[in-house]
């Protein structure tokens, strides 16, 4: 799963890396430790361009009844992205990237969890594949997001057996175009990150509470 993650890059690079341009009432901060429900930062297409897009993260089904339905989707498994009425309409025309540069995971066994920090060993930013849904109450207009998972590669599986669709740039551009609209035909994105691009150690401790959110987040111990 995806529970925690990081996007630390400066901006320069972020609209370099997804060739989008900057809204003039964007603001943007480095996040050390984002948790669900927080804003998140996404990249969509409308209008004939990729464009950013501020998201909560957790998606809140247009259809539902409250808010409190994000918190328990943080994540969707690629597995049943076709099957489950809250994401199957989403596939076809509502997909986005979720900008990122690391992701947290915890080591169970140990007391209290040892969080480890998971990132590409090129320290580059990078996207996850997800999902976002706009819901309506009669005070506001919320834009969520949901983070696509599969199943962990060998780098991963000592800490969990599920990791966070993590797409190149050529897989990008297939995930945003919206001629793309089988689930067949975006399947095949849902691989594994390949683990020798990627590393993983373990973190400060201050990881475990959301309050925290500083660079000695990231930092190996």
């Amino acid at each position: 799963m995806c529970g925690r993650f990081t996007l630390t890059s400066d901006m320069d690079i972020l609209l370099y890396r997804f060739a989008v341009g900057m809204p003039a009432d964007f603001n943007y901060l480095p996040r050390y430790n984002i948790a669900p429900t927080q804003p998140v930062l996404g990249v969509v297409y409308e209008n004939e361009q990729k464009t950013l897009k501020n998201f909560r993260w957790g998606l809140i089904p247009s259809w539902a009844k409250d808010m409190k339905f994000g918190s328990k989707m943080i994540n969707a498994r690629s597995e049943t992205l076709s099957e489950k009425p809250s994401f199957k309409h989403l596939v076809k025309r509502q997909r986005c990237l979720i900008p990122a540069d690391g992701f947290y995971e915890w080591i169970q066994t140990s007391i209290p969890k040892q969080p480890v920090y998971i990132r590409l060993k090129s320290n580059e930013p990078f996207a996850f594949a997800g999902l976002w849904d706009q819901w309506q109450s009669p005070a506001e207009t919320i834009y969520s997001c949901t983070i696509i998972t599969t199943a962990a590669n060998s780098l991963i599986q000592s800490v969990h057996h599920r990791m966070p669709v993590i797409l190149t740039p050529k897989q990008e551009e297939i995930w945003l175009n919206p001629e793309i609209q089988q689930y067949s035909e975006l399947a095949p994105l849902f691989q594994p990150y390949p683990s020798d691009a990627m590393e993983m150690f373990p973190v400060s401790l201050l990881v475990n509470s959301p309050r925290n959110d500083s660079p000695e987040c990231i930092q190996p111990i």
